[in-house]
């Protein structure tokens, strides 16, 4: 079973002491000339581009322009990012044994470096999928990606055993041609509900840290098979078997 979770907006400014060695990302070159091509704007052109205040928009013009710079060390992409699902996941207490079930076992998405493994090395960026970019002929970096990112991706799957684990937000399936994707593995993806006024809704918070908490628990536990994650529990939230199904698994709280 290979697990699959978003990138976050934010991210760490520079390497955490405890990470380990960096990998190269599969797409590197690309993650390159894309930022190449984002280091001609400036703060205010990022700004309007990426839909950010002033002061976002000139941090990442700023990372922009030293992005190939030999003080910007890459970072393992597991601890660069530092947003909610990131933060429950907790790669801090890792063990190399950990690191290396999730280096096979879990794959990042990326508008900039289309998709990463754990430890591949990052610079800090930020970046949004409806961005176009000239020297994608006018495409965005959603369709940018689709046709680079979609066998590359269900061979991944499929060397793990061709289930996917589903725990990244849904704009991530445009990165994908996500229909060959259901059709050629098996799809499982979780959600994470509260009932309120008799109805079962979302709250982005609690969805995004259980979708860190469960991929922590696959990760820390070796889970391979979807059975298995029938076990997970956080913070109250269980599953609830009467309204889930097979690939589609509610988890709520007690």
């Amino acid at each position: 079973m290979l697990t699959f979770i978003s990138c976050a907006k934010t991210m760490a400014a520079r390497l955490p002491a405890s990470a380990p060695k960096s990998t190269v990302p599969r797409f590197e070159a690309e993650a390159l000339r894309h930022a190449l091509q984002l280091a001609q704007y400036d703060a205010s052109e990022l700004s309007l581009m990426l839909r950010v205040n002033a002061k976002i928009a000139a941090e990442n013009a700023l990372r922009y322009r030293d992005f190939c710079s030999e003080q910007n060390v890459p970072m393992p992409a597991l601890y660069a990012y530092t947003g909610a699902v990131f933060k429950r996941i907790r790669p801090a207490d890792f063990t190399p044994a950990d690191l290396a079930f999730a280096q096979d076992h879990l794959l990042i998405t990326s508008f900039l470096y289309g998709l990463l493994r754990p430890l591949d090395g990052i610079r800090p960026y930020r970046l949004e999928g409806d961005v176009c970019l000239p020297g994608n002929g006018g495409l965005t970096m959603f369709e940018h990606w689709r046709p680079l990112l979609t066998d590359y991706f269900i061979d991944a799957i499929k060397s793990q055993g061709g289930v996917l684990l589903n725990l990244a937000s849904t704009e991530m399936k445009d990165l994908f041609d996500w229909s060959r994707v259901e059709r050629e593995v098996r799809v499982v993806t979780p959600d994470f509900k509260v009932w309120k006024g008799g109805k079962l809704r979302t709250v982005v918070i609690y969805a995004k840290m259980c979708r860190g908490e469960m991929a922590r628990y696959v990760l820390k536990n070796r889970i391979d098979e979807s059975s298995l994650l029938k076990g997970f529990t956080w913070e109250g939230f269980t599953l609830d078997e009467e309204h889930s199904t097979d690939t589609n698994l509610l988890f709520t709280p007690v």
